[in-house]
């Protein structure tokens, strides 16, 4: 079963979130209809710019929690590397259905 670490944003350099799920389609929904957190819809952080999947939770967890302690301009520099013009991954999962 995967595990998913996550990192949502306003908009391109915009505020970032960072997160982990085991449903990643649930969670982001939750972010959008404003109950994810408190945070994400303070600052309407919608946008999916980055996932990566993992085989063990904690791995996934400690992998956020990690992330979450890194700095802006290392956050940005793994969300370029996979997604340099800052599409919304959902967005693209969803037309791809």
């Amino acid at each position: 079963m995967p595990y998913y670490v996550y990192i949502l944003a306003s908009r391109r350099n915009g505020t970032l979130y960072t997160g982990s799920t085991i449903d990643l389609e649930r969670r982001i929904g939750e972010h959008r209809s404003g109950a994810g957190s408190r945070f994400t819809a303070q600052y309407k952080v919608f946008r999916l710019v980055y996932v990566e999947t993992h085989d063990d939770w904690e791995e996934a967890h400690r992998r956020e929690h990690r992330i979450k302690r890194w700095r802006r301009q290392w956050k940005l520099n793994l969300i370029e590397a996979t997604n340099p013009d800052w599409h919304d991954l959902m967005a693209q999962e969803e037309a791809g259905e």
